[in-house]
């Protein structure tokens, strides 16, 4: 398995000034599914997305929970929601509110332990706000989002520019 290293310094600068104008886009068997992210509010967990996408990490991972009317998650390279990069990110929780369509990053009970492992809502969860960090929001594809279950493969993720003020 290769080796993956959280961004830091002047890479960590740039791919979160890259991040404000990226879209994540998360190709399935079901449709795409496409995100902008929050890089004021979270510029390690924008960079490490996008670092890890462009490292082809997430191609052929598949979502491995689904809870009806909550969240799917994926991310995990070990498929079972106990994977992760090698690395833990340090939170960086904010104000941004868990509603339908955003997406966050998974961690273990500590709050500085998120690595690859990402979640949407499928509804609005406001017992999670301010204990997550919030990195994006999907802006095309919820459709899809709401037909993922677990066992279904992000076959390739891409980081596309969105253009200017892709952020919601």
């Amino acid at each position: 398995m290769p080796t993956y290293t959280k961004p830091t310094g002047e890479e960590l600068t740039s791919l979160a000034d890259e991040a404000k104008t990226a879209r994540a886009r998360i190709t399935t068997a079901k449709g795409d599914i496409v995100f902008s992210f929050f890089p004021d509010v979270a510029p390690q967990h924008s960079a490490a997305f996008i670092k890890l996408a462009k490292a082809g990490f997430y191609d052929g991972l598949a979502f491995h929970r689904y809870e009806p009317g909550f969240v799917i998650q994926g991310g995990d390279p070990a498929g079972n929601g106990t994977g992760g990069p090698g690395y833990n990110l340090d939170a960086e929780f904010s104000e941004r509110p868990h509603v339908r369509g955003t997406v966050a990053m998974a961690r273990a009970q500590s709050p500085n332990s998120a690595g690859s492992q990402f979640y949407i809502c499928l509804d609005d969860a406001p017992f999670l706000n301010r204990n997550y960090t919030v990195f994006g929001h999907v802006v095309e594809g919820q459709n899809v989002v709401d037909q993922i279950r677990a066992g279904d493969v992000m076959s390739k993720v891409t980081i596309e520019d969105g253009g200017d003020g892709a952020g919601i």
